[in-house]
């Protein structure tokens, strides 16, 4: 008799498909043999389920060569072209690639130096798209558009950063024209919060709502802010940098000229210089895990940066009266620490905060929001249909 039920052997199966599936999602595309290894299933096992799976439209395979012999690569299935997602942040980049029913089939991240030339990383993320691509058996010519999120404002007018100082390598830089000319297809370039905005606006928390606001704390702080259904950039597209909201006429120096910026209060600078006394070269991911741990030196930091940045989002609030307040990046990652120091300085300081339909609220997808957002607006500015006529 097998040492499993039948119950345990159908979860057994259940367990061993998430196994390849998550696999083939997060490296790309495999042979079955490098599935096997990837998920310390047998041969057999792999080769049994993934029939499964292409049988039922999940998954692909493409003839492919390893070392000189035959194979089969299994890729997530795709529907009807691709699109790629890309988040440029302040210490990394991030490429997503899903299909036309945003389903996931490839996500990759690569680290980026303090102050990164923007040459370099319009290359990285050439190259790793096309690398992405050629590892779900892709090519460019698949592409349906590409969505660049920047953690900086974007005129809409000119596609270049609205801001001077913030991005100071990237200014002059008309990133979407850039990338178009090497990949091929339509590119968008968008400030990474209003994308953010975006998903949650479109499929998460405020998805019933007209107006909302997108609070992003991270290494700099901005939010994107939806009207009416749809993002509002303002002029020059610098709706929702609050981030540059002076908020100490007498503090430091901020990136953009201005003296005490909101940033220079609650961005990662600001959050991490008065814990080096006790920590050393400590990092702003650092304080918030130590925060999250229990540390009460990095837990005040934190709650203090909240607090700062609640009663900015509050003023925001007295104005535009949204409805739903959703916030996330890393300073969000801390949870209750974070989020309820920010809650209660948005409801202590905006009187009219009672028509929000609920405190504050995390992301729906959080650290996925942005990419989620820039999937979203590459399809929304795009008609597949047309698109694949006129490449076939």
């Amino acid at each position: 008799m097998s040492r499993w039920s039948g119950g345990s052997q159908s979860g057994l199966r259940e367990a061993n498909t998430a196994k390849i599936v998550d696999a083939v999602k997060r490296f790309g595309g495999l042979t079955q043999v490098e599935l096997a290894e990837a998920t310390s299933l047998s041969t057999a096992t792999v080769s049994a389920i993934v029939k499964e799976l292409s049988l039922s439209g999940l998954v692909e395979t493409h003839p492919t060569s390893r070392s000189g012999r035959r194979a089969q690569l299994v890729t997530i299935a795709r529907r009807a072209g691709l699109v790629a997602a890309v988040q440029i942040g302040s210490r990394s980049m991030r490429v997503r690639l899903s299909d036309v029913g945003q389903d996931v089939l490839a996500d990759r991240s690569m680290p980026l130096p303090t102050d990164h030339a923007e040459d370099t990383v319009l290359d990285r993320i050439t190259l790793l798209i096309i690398d992405m691509l050629g590892m779900i058996a892709a090519d460019p010519g698949d592409l349906l558009g590409v969505c660049i999120a920047m953690p900086a404002p974007v005129d809409p007018a000119t596609g270049l950063i609205a801001y001077r100082g913030v991005m100071r390598r990237w200014e002059t830089q008309p990133v979407a024209e850039v990338v178009a000319q090497r990949i091929g297809c339509p590119v968008l370039v968008e400030k990474d919060a209003n994308l953010a905005a975006l998903a949650e606006a479109t499929l998460g928390t405020a998805r019933d709502v007209e107006d909302s606001v997108f609070v992003h704390a991270s290494y700099t702080i901005s939010a994107g802010v939806v009207l009416n259904s749809q993002i509002y950039r303002g002029r020059a597209g610098t709706a929702g940098e609050i981030g540059h909201v002076q908020v100490d006429p007498a503090g430091s120096i901020c990136a953009c000229g201005q003296r005490g910026c909101l940033e220079t209060i609650a961005g990662a600078e600001a959050v991490t210089a008065p814990l080096r006394a006790t920590f050393g070269q400590v990092t702003f991911k650092d304080v918030i895990a130590r925060a999250a741990a229990g540390d009460p030196g990095c837990a005040r930091v934190i709650a203090d940066a909240a607090t700062a940045l609640g009663r900015v989002v509050a003023a925001a609030h007295q104005s535009l009266a949204p409805e739903v307040i959703t916030v996330g990046g890393e300073l969000a990652e801390a949870g209750p620490i974070f989020l309820l120091p920010f809650a209660t300085a948005v409801r202590d300081n905006a009187p009219q905060a009672r028509t929000l339909r609920n405190d504050p609220v995390p992301s729906s997808f959080g650290k996925d929001a942005v990419l989620v957002g820039a999937t979203i607006h590459i399809l929304q500015s795009t008609d597949p249909s047309q698109l694949l006529e006129d490449r076939s």
